[in-house]
């Protein structure tokens, strides 16, 4: 059965003439890539209006805010200038969008191009988020099929229980809790660790356990049902019919299968672990764009929190991309909308 989205291809490519189709237009991956170009497009807009509205509907005067409810009149009428908050809504908007497109995603009163600020701290937060990620998604699909593979046909009561309450439990830490834990511990327990800033290497390993910790045990789990209904399956079944071996089964079959599963979820856990990045950087005093947020905040500087949000949709909305590439070379069938049903 073809999906609405198959049947608006298939209205668009009938109105053109067939000799003006490249023939590389109507193949999958090509509808895909435009299906994917179109999101991006469509994420970016969305993303440019909603970090415009925030300063247009803060509370009160944001000249105000931004000055300090100490300044006087004078002070507050510069800064509203510096800000360019007393030009028409429609003009600020403008102005905007011409920042972002040349470069400098706007200028902050106390750290001058906002462009140049999120330059030199986005790599911390950008290493920290995908080391996490692909950590995740390693650790949680070998430990998911593990656990499924050891506690198979009831196998192991006490290993499937205790993987359910021990992941659940971690699960539900805060990320700034398992922070502050993994800091006690091998910081200032063990002194094997440093317990914040980026002064070397090893700085970034308590910080990339604090974020990735919480989402391998979710990920786990769903990894862990994932292979035990595999398991009941009939292309597994006819492959132990065929008497071939428990590793190849698992590998060759079981693996794939679950990882499709395992990148679905990762994409809905992604925005998540960006905003446990942002939290992170508070407890190890790591300097990426979360702590230079907390701090625009704090300080009331707008440019910088809304060039820092548009930033992070961005990386997210790509990062999703990447994934759903991923998935459609592992599963070729995710190409096509619906093609499953």
């Amino acid at each position: 059965m073809k999906t609405d989205a198959l049947q608006a291809d298939s209205r668009l490519f009938s109105v053109i003439p067939p000799s003006l189709i490249p023939s590389w237009s109507t193949t999958p991956w090509a509808r895909f890539a435009f299906r994917k170009v179109g999101t991006l497009l469509l994420s970016f807009i969305i993303l440019i209006f909603v970090t415009f509205l925030i300063v247009q509907l803060i509370p009160g005067d944001p000249a105000r805010l931004a000055a300090g409810l100490e300044a006087d009149q004078a002070q507050v009428e510069q800064v509203r200038r510096d800000l360019g908050l007393d030009a028409p809504w429609w003009v600020q908007f403008g102005h905007y969008v011409q920042n972002i497109f040349n470069g400098s995603l706007g200028y902050s009163y106390r750290i001058g191009t906002v462009g140049t600020q999120i330059l030199l701290r986005a790599p911390y937060t950008l290493i920290v988020a995908f080391s996490a990620i692909v950590i995740t998604m390693l650790v949680a699909i070998l430990a998911g099929i593990g656990v499924a593979v050891l506690t198979r046909a009831g196998r192991r009561r006490w290993l499937d229980v205790a993987f359910s309450w021990v992941t659940a439990f971690i699960d539900a830490i805060p990320v700034y809790v398992r922070g502050t834990v993994l800091i006690i511990v091998f910081a200032l327990s063990l002194s094997v660790l440093p317990a914040g800033g980026a002064q070397s290497a090893s700085s970034f390993v308590l910080p990339i356990i604090a974020l990735s910790i919480g989402p391998v045990c979710s990920l786990s789990r769903v990894v862990r049902r994932e292979a035990e209904s595999a398991f009941e399956s009939d292309f597994i079944r006819t492959a132990e019919g065929w008497r071939l071996s428990r590793n190849r089964i698992n590998f060759k079959y079981l693996l794939p299968n679950v990882a499709t599963s395992a990148l679905t979820m990762s994409g809905l856990m992604l925005s998540g672990m960006i905003g446990g990045a942002l939290i992170m950087e508070q407890v190890f005093s790591w300097p990426g764009l979360g702590t230079s947020v907390v701090n625009a905040i704090i300080n009331r500087d707008y440019p910088v929190v809304q060039g820092t949000i548009l930033v992070l949709g961005m990386v997210a909305v790509i990062i999703n991309i990447i994934i759903d590439m991923v998935l459609a070379l592992i599963d070729p069938r995710t190409l096509t909308p619906g093609s499953n049903s």
